[in-house]
C-alpha cells in the first residue's frame, strides 16, 4: 500500500477508537454496561443489530462466495424476514416485560437452573468460536498485506478492537457500529461504482451481468430439485433457505445474546420491535448487494488479468517452491487462457451469443487450471488451498486508487470490530449474569452500590478474557475455506438445540424441566453426529438443515419424555 493509504487506514482506526472511548461514558453498573441503561432509539438499535451481524466476514468473503459459487447464497436470507415478525410477536414482549440481561434468565422461571446453565453454556461456546473465525477473517487482509505472520496479525487485531469494548461496553458497542456501518455501506457503493468505471466503456451494467449469467453466477434462485428428488446436501436453495434460514434467523436473533442484547438496550418494546422489523427489511437487499459486488468482479476479470490464485503470498510461495515448473506451467496456461477471453469478449457488441458461448468454454478450462494449482498448494502445504477470502482484497489492492485502497481496508477492519465488540459484550454479560452472579457463594444484593460496582469492574475482565479466548480459537482458524461459511455452519451446530428450548418454553406449557433438559442433550448428540455424517459423506444434509433438525427433535423428544417418563 502507498503512504496515503496507510495515513488514511491509521486515521480511521484510531478515530474509531477514540470515538469508542469517549462514548464509553455511561453508568458504572452492569446495566450502564451491558444495555447502555435501555436507552436506545431504534435506529441506533437497528444499526447494532446490522453491525453485529455484518461482521468483516460478511464484506470480505460474501463477493469471493458470489464470485465462485455465484449468487445463490442470498437464499440463506429468505427466511429472516419472516423470523423477525415472530420475534415481534412472541420473544420481544417476553424479554422486554421481564427487564431481564439475558435470554437465558428467563429460562430458569420458566424451568430451572440446569436449563438455564446448559443453555448459556450452548450460546458461550458456539459464540466464542465464531468470534475466534471473525478476528481471523481481517488478519488474512494484515497478513497480506505486510507479509505478517498469522499468529501475530490475530494478536493485533484482537488487541485493538478489545481496547474499547473492554471500556465501553454496549454504549461504545453501539455507537461505533453506527458510525463504522455508514462508512462501511458508502465505501461498498463507491468499490460497485469503480468496478463499473474500470470496464470496457462498451459494456454496461445489464452486458456485465450477462457475461456472469452465462457462467452461472446469477443463479439467484434455485429449487435444489434434481432428476432424483430433492438434493438434500445443497446448501443454498429457496427451500433450505426460507425453513432452514428461518430457523437459523429465529435462533440467533431470538436466543443469541449477541443480538438478544443490542436489542434489549432500546428504550421501550415498541423500539426493540421497529429495530428488528427494519432489519427484516433492509438485510436480505443488502446482502444481495454485496453479492452482486462479487457478480461484477467476475465480469471484471473476464476482461483483465485474473490471478491464478488469489493470495499473493501463498502464490509467491508457490513460485520459490520445489514444484515452481510445474506452478509456472501453471500460471502460463492461465495467462494465455486469459488472453483469449479477451479476444473472444472484443467481439462480444457483434455478436453477443457466440462470444457468450465461446467464453464458457474457456471458462470451463481456466476452472480446471485453478483447481490443478489449488492442488499443488494443498500438496505442498504451502497454505489455505481455498481463496475465496482473497478475492475482494485482491482486487482492493490491485486496482483501487490511492487512499480509497486504505479506507476500503479500514471499513474490513471496521466491520470486525463492529460484529466481535458486540460478541465479546455478549459473552461477557452471559458469564457474569448467568454464571459469576449465579454461582457465588454469598445472594447478591442490588441495593449495594460497592457489591454493583465490583460486578461491574469483573464484567471488564470478563470481556478481557473472550478477547483472549478468541483470539487463541482465531490462532487456529486457517484452512477452513470460505468464513461466511465455516462461521454459519458453526452456529447451526447448536442454534437448533436452543432455539428448541426456548420453543418449548414459549408453546409448551406442560412440558417441566427435566423432560427438555434431557431432550436438548440427546438433540445436540444427534446434530454433531449428523454434522460429521455429511462431513464424511456418509449423509448427504447441508448444514442449514441442521437447525430444523435440532429444534423440531427438542420439541419432539422434550414432549415424549415428558408424556412416558414425567407424567
Amino acid at each position: 500500500m502507498s503512504n496515503l493509504d496507510w495515513i488514511v487506514l491509521s486515521f480511521t482506526l484510531t478515530a474509531i477508537i477514540i470515538y469508542g472511548l469517549y462514548k464509553s461514558r455511561t453508568s458504572k453498573n452492569l446495566e450502564g454496561y451491558f444495555l447502555s441503561n435501555r436507552t436506545m432509539p431504534w435506529y441506533i438499535v437497528l444499526l447494532s443489530i446490522m453491525g453485529t451481524q455484518a461482521s468483516a466476514i460478511t464484506f470480505l468473503s460474501a463477493p469471493g462466495q458470489a464470485f465462485t459459487d455465484g449468487m445463490r447464497f442470498i437464499q440463506y436470507y429468505l427466511g429472516l424476514p419472516i423470523a423477525m415478525i415472530v420475534l415481534c410477536i412472541t420473544f420481544v414482549p417476553i424479554f422486554n416485560k421481564l427487564k431481564i440481561f439475558t435470554a437465558y434468565e428467563y429460562l430458569e422461571q420458566r424451568f430451572d437452573v440446569k436449563t438455564r446453565t446448559l443453555t448459556s453454556f450452548l450460546f458461550l461456546l458456539s459464540r466464542g468460536l465464531s468470534t475466534g473465525i471473525s478476528i481471523y477473517a481481517p488478519s488474512i487482509i494484515l497478513s497480506s498485506l505486510l507479509g505478517w505472520d498469522i499468529f501475530w496479525t490475530n494478536i493485533v487485531m484482537g488487541g485493538l478492537l478489545i481496547i474499547y469494548t473492554v471500556s465501553g461496553g454496549a454504549k461504545a458497542v453501539a455507537y461505533t457500529q453506527q458510525l463504522q456501518l455508514i462508512i462501511i455501506i458508502g465505501g461498498m457503493i463507491v468499490t460497485g461504482y469503480i468496478i463499473m468505471h474500470l470496464l470496457p466503456e462498451n459494456i454496461g451494467f445489464i452486458d456485465a451481468l450477462k457475461i456472469s449469467g452465462r457462467s452461472g453466477k446469477m443463479n439467484v434462485i434455485t429449487t435444489g430439485i434434481t432428476n432424483k428428488g430433492f438434493n438434500w446436501k445443497d446448501k443454498y436453495n429457496i427451500i433450505s433457505g426460507i425453513i432452514g434460514g428461518f430457523f437459523l434467523a429465529l435462533s440467533y436473533f431470538g436466543t443469541d445474546q449477541s443480538q438478544v442484547g443490542r436489542y434489549l438496550t432500546a428504550k421501550n418494546e415498541t423500539e426493540s420491535k421497529l429495530g428488528l422489523l427494519m432489519n427484516g427489511i433492509v438485510k436480505v437487499p443488502m446482502q444481495f448487494l454485496i453479492l452482486l459486488l462479487g457478480v461484477l468482479l467476475f465480469t471484471f476479470y473476464q476482461f483483465k488479468q485474473q490471478p491464478v490464485f488469489f493470495n499473493s503470498a501463498v502464490q509467491q510461495k508457490m513460485l520459490h517452491s520445489s514444484m515452481k515448473d510445474s506452478v509456472g506451467t501453471l500460471e502460463k496456461k492461465f495467462s494465455v487462457l486469459n488472453e483469449e477471453k479477451q479476444n473472444v469478449l472484443s467481439r462480444y457488441k457483434n455478436d453477443t451469443a457466440i462470444a457468450l458461448q465461446q467464453l464458457t468454454i474457456i471458462n470451463k478450462e481456466s476452472e480446471t487450471v485453478r483447481n490443478n494449482y489449488k492442488n499443488l498448494v494443498k500438496q505442498l502445504k504451502a497454505g489455505d488451498d481455498n481463496d475465496t477470502n482473497y478475492i475482494f482484497l485482491r482486487f482492493v489492492v490491485d486496482y483501487l486508487p490511492k487512499g480509497l485502497v486504505g479506507l476500503l481496508i479500514a471499513i474490513i477492519f471496521l466491520a470486525a470490530w463492529g460484529s466481535i465488540a458486540a460478541a465479546l459484550n455478549s459473552l461477557a454479560s452471559c458469564t457474569m449474569i448467568d454464571f459469576h452472579r449465579k454461582f457465588r457463594n454469598f445472594q447478591h444484593d442490588d441495593t449495594n452500590e460497592i457489591l454493583c460496582k465490583k460486578d461491574y469492574n469483573i464484567s471488564k475482565y470478563y470481556t478481557l478474557a473472550w478477547g483472549i479466548f478468541s483470539v487463541i480459537v482465531a490462532e487456529f482458524a486457517t484452512g477452513m475455506g470460505s468464513l461466511i461459511e465455516a462461521v454459519n455452519v458453526l452456529g447451526s451446530l447448536f442454534y437448533g438445540v436452543i432455539l428448541g428450548i426456548f420453543l418449548v418454553a414459549f408453546y409448551c406449557k406442560k412440558i417441566k424441566s427435566n423432560a427438555v433438559f434431557i431432550a436438548a442433550l440427546i438433540t445436540e448428540a444427534v446434530v454433531i453426529l449428523l454434522f460429521f455424517l455429511d462431513k464424511y459423506e456418509i449423509i448427504g444434509l447441508g448444514f442449514l438443515w441442521l437447525n430444523v433438525v435440532g429444534a423440531l427433535l427438542v420439541l419432539t423428544l422434550a414432549w415424549l419424555i415428558q408424556k412416558v417418563i414425567f407424567k
